[in-house]
């Protein structure tokens, strides 16, 4: 699925990178950045509600190319210019976690294997 249409499913904020043509085949929603880093593999996106610059680390660790904040929570500055620095595209959502992950499933993207 193309980034552009992830931002327009999720009605999703850029607030880093414009390669919305970039393709993501795989997603995972978690808050607990020791749970990814010891659960996810193969995952392109990271949908999270942590917005400190942990979540950027652990996403840039897993060779993650997208990480999409949920809760309408605005990373801070510091967070934006991290990722920015290690090509990692930054969204973010109204949706909750459940519901930006069911929605992305429904539209046919999927976890991978775990």
């Amino acid at each position: 699925m193309k980034l552009g249409n992830i931002v327009e499913l999720l009605d999703a904020k850029v607030l880093c990178g414009d390669d919305m043509d970039m393709e993501i085949q795989t997603a995972c929603g978690s808050d607990m950045m020791s749970d990814a880093l010891a659960f996810i593999e193969d995952q392109a996106m990271l949908l999270t509600g942590l917005i400190n610059p942990q979540s950027v680390r652990t996403a840039e660790m897993l060779d993650m190319r997208c990480i999409c904040f949920v809760r309408g929570k605005m990373p801070g500055d510091d967070v934006v210019e991290l990722a920015r620095e290690r090509g990692i595209t930054v969204l973010t959502t109204r949706y909750r976690m459940f519901s930006a992950c069911g929605k992305l499933y429904q539209a046919g993207l999927r976890g991978g294997d775990c």
